[in-house]
């Protein structure tokens, strides 16, 4: 079956990426084809700067799960791609992957040829057979929506507005490993995260409501001052919650910010203050 193509890298598959997606459904039915998402294994900028550290929103599994939603889904290695030219690509797509229609976001490129200007991706389309349609932005009120932004927004710590421009809450996984154990020795037990995609953006220090497994709870991220560690951590407090988690893995889903993390005079002046916490936001 020949199909209508759209092309990304799509990192937080966030709300302007979903508007896309919708209209590439649209177009796919309306002409009776198959609707293709095109996304690649890695961020293109690790292949073109081998010094670049990506801060991502979505690990490619998660990316990869939120892109199912809306069709096949192709991953590529960016680095077999990324030397051909604009027709290079399109010439491949078509021919390997019967791509008839090429749907691009308002502000996307490809090709080793860095190509600008919209009108020379129609000109090569038309060349090859392959009819490139250009989307309009997509906006969230004043906010142009984009991982940038987004990223952003989670390094200030405001989780609400990163939230509203993905459409979900945002999330980090990993698995539960040791901590120091203070958490116990002031009545409020822990699960020390140790995040499973290193690549993914960590919110900005601060204490957070957030859900794991359905349950609220308190997240800390920082480097627990009061007792003088010096290395970042994440720690979820799970009210009532008894068992052991060591081991396992759980997604924690940030919901809100509540304070940043400070220092406190004492060990009970830390458990006062979070009981405080508990009372006022869950």
């Amino acid at each position: 079956m020949r199909k209508i193509a759209t092309i990304g890298f799509f990192d937080g598959v966030h709300k302007g990426h979903c508007f896309l997606f919708e209209q590439l459904q649209t177009i796919a039915a309306q002409r009776g084809l198959q609707p293709l998402i095109v996304t690649f294994d890695t961020h293109p900028r690790t292949v073109l700067q081998s010094d670049y550290m990506p801060q991502l929103l979505t690990s490619l599994e998660e990316r990869q799960a939120l892109l199912n939603r809306f069709g096949e889904v192709l991953v590529l290695p960016f680095a077999d791609v990324q030397p051909l030219t604009a027709a290079q690509f399109l010439q491949h797509i078509k021919d390997k992957y019967e791509v008839d229609v090429l749907l691009m976001g308002y502000d996307h490129q490809f090709g080793s040829d860095r190509l600008r200007r919209p009108q020379d991706y129609r000109r090569i389309g038309e060349q090859i057979g392959i009819e490139i349609i250009t989307m309009m932005e997509f906006t969230e009120g004043e906010w142009h929506v984009s991982s940038t932004e987004i990223r952003q927004a989670l390094e200030n710590g405001n989780i609400t507005i990163a939230n509203d421009l993905l459409g979900r809450p945002y999330s980090l996984s990993g698995i539960v490993v040791h901590g120091n154990g203070i958490g116990h020795t002031i009545g409020f037990p822990t699960a020390n995260i140790q995040p499973d995609c290193p690549e993914k953006i960590i919110p900005r220090a601060g204490v957070y409501e957030v859900m794991v497994n359905k349950k609220r709870g308190l997240c800390n991220i920082g480097t627990n001052p009061t007792v003088g560690n010096t290395e970042r951590t994440i720690e979820v407090h799970i009210p009532a919650f008894k068992g052991d988690l060591y081991g396992r893995t759980l997604t924690v889903d940030f919901i809100r910010f509540i304070r940043e993390e400070r220092k406190f005079a004492s060990l009970p002046d830390l458990k006062r203050q979070i009981a405080e916490d508990l009372a006022s936001n869950l």
